[in-house]
This record gives C-alpha cells, structure tokens and sequence, in this order.
C-alpha cells in the first residue's frame, strides 16, 4: 500500500515519467547496437533502429511543438521522410532523436493538469490534451518494442538486459519487498 503521506503525482508528472522510461529503454537498446546494426533492416519490409528513432522523433517534435495553439501534424512535417535514413552517421540520428524527446518532455513541463481537458487537433481531428499525451506514450510504446526487439537480436548472446533477467522475477521481488519506503 502507498505511503498516505506522500502526495500521488500528478498526470503531467506521471506521463513525463512515463516518456522518460520509454527513453530510457530504447537509449539502453540503441548503446549496445553497433552503427553498423544501427542502420540496418532485417528484411525489405523492416525499419532499422536509425529509420525508428528519425520516425519517433519527428512525431514528438510534430505533436509536442507549440502544443496548445497548432495542430499536432505540423505542415513542415515529412511523415514519410522518417522512413529514409539519410543521416550522415550516428551523431545525426541521435541529435535527431534528443531533439525529439527534448521537445515533448519541455513541452509536457510547461502543461498543467488544468490543461487536460483543452481541447486541440491531430490532423485536424478534435482531442483532448490527456488524450494526445495517451496517443502518444502508446505509439512511443509500441516503436520503443520494436527497437529493443531489433537490438536484443542483433546483440545475440552479448545483450544486456535492460529490465528483470529470465529467472530472476523472485528475487527481484523480495528485494523490492524489503526496499524502505
């Protein structure tokens, strides 16, 4: 049971946490691949890591720019330019890629909860700001699997876990059962 002392936090505060565990998993993926399997595709119909990340992150910056007074597809968006890896090299994807998280957690900090209720547009369709913020954790949810899933398999047997290991789920259990609170 919670602490009743601590104050809960609240929605923009859980959904900046939010964000900055989904970075934090794909960032733990993206350090163990080489540039080489960075960029590279598994078959013809596969986005590599590099063409997943210009994609989240021109989303963010598209959605998260100037939230509360345009719309989230932003007319200098190239949505299918993000599936053309033309970076020059690895620096180049990931200033693109901080730019991108950069963009939603400043713009998350800068909103209320008194803000969840506003109303703005995605393509022009009508949604609350507590919904965009869900339509987005979701669809950075779903492209951060796909990168962990890419780097686990380039890695083989040199990954690094980034979460609880196979067989380890009890210990990790009583070791958060007996953490102070």
């Amino acid at each position: 049971m919670p602490n009743s002392t601590r104050q809960s936090p609240t929605v923009i505060a859980a959904s900046i946490a939010a964000f900055q565990s989904q970075k934090k998993l794909a960032d733990g993926a993206i350090r163990q691949t080489s540039d080489e399997n960075l960029r590279k595709a598994i078959d013809p119909n596969t986005n590599s890591i590099a063409v997943i990340m210009k994609h989240v992150a021109g989303n963010l910056i598209s959605r998260w720019t100037e939230v509360l007074t345009t719309d989230g597809d932003k007319p200098n968006r190239n949505r299918d330019g993000e599936f053309i890896d033309d970076f020059p090299n690895r620096a180049a994807i990931e200033q693109f890629w901080e730019r991108g998280w950069t963009t939603v957690i400043d713009s998350l900090s800068k909103l209320s909860d008194a803000d969840l209720f506003k109303t703005i547009t995605i393509r022009g369709e009508p949604h609350h700001v507590i919904d965009a913020i869900q339509r987005s954790l979701a669809h950075t949810g779903y492209h951060t699997g796909q990168i962990v899933q890419l780097a686990r398999h380039f890695a083989g047997d040199n990954w690094n876990v980034l979460t609880i290991p196979r067989g380890a789920s009890n210990d990790f259990n009583k070791k958060m059962q007996n953490a102070p609170r």
